[in-house]
């Protein structure tokens, strides 16, 4: 039988009393590396970090910057001085180390997190750029880009039950923990679920840990909210690393996971995931997507985030295993011959909103919006998550009248122009207004919605603003409204225009 990293309850607690008699925190560590090497260490460059260490007075919190966060062989008596109530017997014992080359260096990486709520400590597996050779074939992830991408698109309401499914090393159930009763936490890999559960017991936190693949692990079980950060790569269905491959061909696993949402929501309930789905047609890289989330018969935003062409998909994935040169090179060259056979083009990537009606509310044909959103600062969040279905849901409510009849504002935007040089000096071509922050917040905008936009300061209802410009014009009113209204009801939705009510 395997043994898994800290299965030992008393030695995780030793663990963790002993790092924060350190100041082992984020706080801590930043106060200790400065800004600039700090900015320099979550940016991916560690070398300014190290030099800071070597400087600094507090040597027993430099040794665990080092040896857990950079890297670094370490001498087995800084380790020892470094946490005395643990030892470093236990640490070998446990897996948190191992010898090498004379001293000690970090098996698992164990580093703070800033959460919701408070500043946690998240136990993984060092990544390749930490350690020699390819990572283990169950390697669990740390925090990164997707984690964090995923952390910040969920909807942060208090709700009753929560899954994470596929957990890892427990970023999702971390943050669930700020705001749900309860948290199932499941993974296919027992490795993960071993240090998801050290990641819990470290932060004085209880979760129900499940081991399985996809909903097996809650047959029959419903939640109010679902988080998943799944193995979604797109591959041939060999499992070579369980925290990339889920042994599914292809995009199965996003499309059976998306397939199980629907029987394991509550009324009410939200579903958050990031997924990837094989595209054969880049104008129409929505297909696949499509029929999976209309299939569920639950309202859906999808939000593409990126269009990887086959080469860069690959390569991403083939370098993040940390393999020889030679090795990379073959998988990546048998991994673009499956691609080919398959006629992929690229790969979509993105996050997945799904929402249940509650079980008061009206039938309805499911409300499903897919776009694709590419630019840096246009990040879903969950306070833009939740804002975009209040707004679907307040437009579905009012009608045009309604909307003429209301008083609506304008929210902070930039409008932006493009001109180009002609015979009698400038000529507008084309106009926007952005809401910034707001994913996907850019509408285009003519001189009558331009006059629309500056009027409404939630001082008079819009039907009376479409009549003055209207009679500005010269143009008949009701006409103006009709034209218009689609532009007013998208820039709602975008959270562009608001009732000022």
């Amino acid at each position: 039988m395997t043994r898994h990293p800290l299965d030992t309850p008393d030695l995780v607690d030793a663990l963790g009393a002993g790092l924060r008699a350190v100041a082992y925190t984020s706080e801590g560590i930043a106060a200790l590396l400065g800004e600039e090497a700090s900015a320099a260490l979550v940016d991916g460059v560690w070398w300014p970090a190290l030099r800071r260490t070597r400087r600094a007075d507090d040597a027993a919190l430099s040794t665990l910057i080092r040896l857990f966060l950079l890297g670094a062989t370490e001498p087995v008596d800084a380790v020892a001085a470094a946490l005395p109530a643990v030892g470093v017997a236990a640490l070998l014992d446990q897996q948190v180390i191992e010898t090498a080359d004379g001293g000690v260096r970090a098996v698992l990486d164990i580093r703070p997190h800033g959460s919701d709520s408070a500043d946690h400590l998240v136990v993984a597996d060092q990544d390749a750029s930490m350690r020699p050779g390819a990572v283990r074939r169950d390697h669990v992830l740390g925090i990164g880009g997707a984690s964090m991408s995923l952390a910040r698109a969920v909807i942060r309401t208090p709700v009753g039950r929560a899954l994470d499914l596929g957990t890892g090393c427990g970023v999702q159930a971390l943050h669930l923990a700020s705001h749900c009763a309860e948290v199932v936490a499941t993974d296919t890999n027992e490795r993960a679920l071993a240090l998801a559960a050290a990641t819990a017991r470290l932060n004085g936190l209880s979760w129900d840990l499940r081991s399985g693949s996809l909903f097996e692990p809650v047959a029959g079980e419903t939640f109010d909210l679902i988080v998943s950060n799944p193995p979604f790569v797109v591959g041939t269905g060999a499992q070579d690393y369980v925290y990339r491959d889920s042994g599914m061909v292809g995009d199965g696993v996003s499309e059976a996971l998306i397939a199980g949402i629907a029987d394991h929501l509550a009324p009410g309930g939200v579903a958050q995931i990031l997924a990837n789905w094989a595209v054969r047609d880049v104008d129409a890289w929505d297909e696949r997507v499509r029929g999976w989330v209309e299939a569920t018969g639950l309202d859906a935003w999808v939000v593409q985030r990126e269009l990887a062409d086959p080469i860069s998909y690959v390569s991403l994935w083939v370098s993040d295993a940390g393999e020889s040169v030679v090795d990379a090179a073959e998988r990546g060259s048998l991994w673009l011959d499956w691609f080919e056979e398959q006629g992929i083009v690229a790969v979509g990537m993105g996050s997945i909103t799904f929402r249940k009606p509650g079980a008061t509310e009206p039938e309805r044909a499911p409300d499903v919006v897919i776009e694709e959103i590419t630019a840096a600062g246009q990040e879903v969040t969950g306070f833009e998550a939740q804002a975009f279905w209040n707004r679907r849901d307040f437009l579905r409510r009012n009608s045009d009248d309604d909307l003429l009849a209301a008083r609506l504002s304008t929210s902070p935007v930039f409008l932006e122009s493009q001109s180009l040089p002609g015979d009698d000096g400038w000529q507008q071509v084309s106009a926007a207004v952005t809401r910034p922050g707001g994913p996907g917040a850019v509408l285009p905008v003519d001189e009558v919605m331009t006059a629309l936009l500056a009027g409404c300061r939630g001082e008079v209802p819009l039907g009376a603003l479409v009549s003055l410009i209207a009679d500005f014009h010269g143009v008949d009113g009701d006409a103006l409204a009709a034209v218009a209204m689609p532009a007013i009801r998208e820039a709602v939705g975008r959270g562009i225009l608001y009732r000022a009510e």
